[in-house]
């Protein structure tokens, strides 16, 4: 297949990058560097691009199996009304001119990056595909996301969208900055620790993109994340465990809300999200507990 790529260098873009390669598939990534050394094959081609605007990069996509869409700037920092305006172009204009671009032919894959975010904070419930979303920032921002993901459909392009919890791997992202933290005596829970933290090891989340790229009946919302969210402070305490390092340092919500603004909200929120649509198509989690998980990265 050729397979197309935005945030194709990020954390989980380059892990899926090799993955696809070493299948024998064919990949061009596009990013915002202005070139890139993390690659080398001869099925893979790099597009440095600004993907929020119109340009030459469209045109690759012209002769596409399938499109993943990862690009998004990262929400993990301090937010003012510039960067959550970068939070959200990045994501839903990215989208809109990927979706402008594509041919009309069925059959085409888009597989479009969303978050668990997209349901808000929702205390215990249990939130699987068919529940709404919420109503605060990161909520509306996916709302809108996933909507310029589906009017790929009118092209007659086959649609998912992967709302992911937070993903765990090696080397990088979440659970680069949780280890530190700990291994520097200052991990502990964030608030009262009992919201709901959905989360999926890399591992699975690549084996899912697998699944919906190779089954064409597999499309729509799914929660990218393992049956089994765990509560903060429980996060917190396995954490501890594993890396024999204390797990009661808090950071107290008011002192989270000074430092981190409104950011600190998505933090503190809860998502008790459940991966409904997968399980019932089959999959299978090579990682669904969040113990096994963190050996596994950590060791």
């Amino acid at each position: 297949m050729k397979i197309f790529i935005t945030g194709g260098l990020g954390f989980i873009g380059k892990h899926l990058s090799d993955f696809l390669l070493d299948r024998g598939h064919q990949v061009t990534a596009v990013g915002t560097r202005p070139d890139q050394n993390l690659i080398h094959h001869t099925n893979f081609n790099y597009i440095s691009a600004d993907t929020t605007r119109i340009g030459p990069w469209q045109a690759d996509l012209k002769d596409v199996d399938a499109v993943i869409n990862l690009a998004g700037r990262s929400i993990f920092k301090r937010w003012n009304n510039k960067y959550k305006a970068l939070i959200y172009d990045s994501r839903v204009l990215t989208t809109r001119h990927l979706v402008d671009a594509l041919p009309a032919r069925k059959d085409i894959t888009l597989i479009s990056a969303s978050g668990a975010g997209y349901y808000g904070d929702r205390g215990d419930d249990i939130l699987t595909e068919n529940d709404a979303n919420g109503n605060d920032f990161l909520a509306g921002v996916c709302q809108d996301w996933e909507g310029e993901a589906f009017r790929a459909k009118n092209k007659g392009v086959r649609v998912a969208t992967t709302r992911f919890g937070v993903v765990l791997g090696k080397n990088g992202g979440a659970m680069e900055k949780m280890e530190s933290a700990f291994r520097f005596f200052v991990g502990g829970p964030m608030g009262d620790g009992m919201q709901w933290f959905p989360w999926i090891h890399l591992n699975d989340l690549i084996s899912a993109m697998i699944l919906i790229l190779e089954h064409q009946h597999v499309a729509g919302p799914f929660n990218f994340c393992s049956p089994h969210p765990v509560r903060n402070g429980d996060l917190a305490k396995t954490m501890g465990r594993i890396l024999k390092r204390p797990s009661f340092m808090p950071a107290p919500a008011f002192v989270m809300r000074l430092a981190l603004g409104e950011f600190a909200g998505t933090l503190l929120g809860s998502q008790r999200a459940i991966p409904e649509k997968l399980l019932s198509n089959g999959f299978s989690f090579q990682y669904a507990d969040i113990d096994e998980a963190i050996k596994n990265i950590i060791k």
